[in-house]
């Protein structure tokens, strides 16, 4: 399953992006400024239990947040795959240090699947008024902002009264801690591999389908075992995923709650700036990364 499986597939990405606003193996970008005043209570956001994805790895707990809005048909698989156990214990089999870390192959060799259909291909959503958007940047003819915690762009609302259906284009964004699905060389071939990210990686915008954001433990993905060569396999002992589950179906004791900087907030508003400043002309959506905090 390619970005992701083949080396030639892997190659042809980067040929095809040797322009990006990360470049592979060079310097991380500054982190996002933190507010210096205290996030006032109102100023959080609770991510529901029913898309909050737990997986406990070898190497720590990585929490992301599931976008239904975006990805209905994805999302829905990862559910029941993770309700189902299929993703406990399978290796991290292959991390590409500066790109991904991808998992989700009971075979570990990049060959493998669940026993379901493959999905249609969810590259891009239709965002209607209701979607709560907050936009960071508005380039000519477009808008790039977050929907929740996913960072995503989007026609202008300007166009909704210009649609049939009352509703504009958007697509996810590959940043530093995004959720993608693997597939093969057909749009419509993604399974039950998926990878996150490790840095942002544009050239795959509107390529792979978007399902999730990181919202805890991108030290976690970033710290899993790099394979070796061009195309990342982990040959021996890769990192696991122990234990996949939906935090809805955690007792309530134990389950993780995660709250979120809201993006309708003065907070906010003072991040992004912070963020713009710090970066200048080379400010993008993906320097902006939300407060979050998590209890048990």
């Amino acid at each position: 399953m390619k970005p992701i499986s083949a080396a030639a597939a892997l190659a042809a990405v980067l040929i095809a992006a040797p322009a990006m606003a990360q470049e592979v193996g060079g310097p991380p970008p500054p982190p996002a400024p933190t507010p210096e005043t205290t996030i006032a209570a109102g100023d959080w956001r609770t991510v529901p239990a029913e898309n909050l994805l737990v997986i406990d790895t070898t190497k720590g707990r990585i929490l992301v947040e599931l976008t239904p809005e975006v990805a209905p048909l994805h999302v829905e698989r990862i559910k029941l795959l993770a309700r189902r156990g299929f993703y406990n214990n399978l290796p991290w089999h292959r991390v590409i240090d500066w790109f991904m870390a991808q998992t989700g192959d009971p075979l570990g060799n990049g060959e493998g699947q669940s026993p379901y259909p493959d999905l249609t291909a969810e590259f891009t959503f239709r965002r209607d008024p209701t979607m709560p958007f907050a936009a960071v940047a508005e380039p000519m003819g477009a808008r790039v902002g977050f929907f929740r915690s996913l960072p995503v762009q989007t026609q202008p609302d300007s166009a909704f009264a210009l649609t049939g259906d009352g509703k504009v284009h958007g697509w996810g964004l590959y940043c530093p801690g995004v959720a993608g699905m693997a597939r093969d060389e057909g749009n419509d071939t993604a399974n039950s591999q998926f990878f996150i990210m490790r840095q942002a990686y544009p050239a795959l915008d509107k390529r792979y389908t978007i399902w999730g954001m990181t919202v805890d433990g991108l030290e976690v993905v970033r710290s899993l075992k790099v394979g070796e060569g061009d195309n990342g396999m982990v040959a021996a002992e890769p990192d696991r995923m122990t234990r996949m589950r939906v935090a809805a179906d955690i007792p309530a004791s134990e389950r993780p709650t995660v709250q979120m900087l809201a993006t309708d907030s003065p907070r906010f508003r003072a991040l992004v700036d912070e963020a713009r400043t710090a970066r200048g002309a080379d400010f993008s959506v993906c320097d902006v990364s939300l407060p979050v905090q998590v209890t048990n």
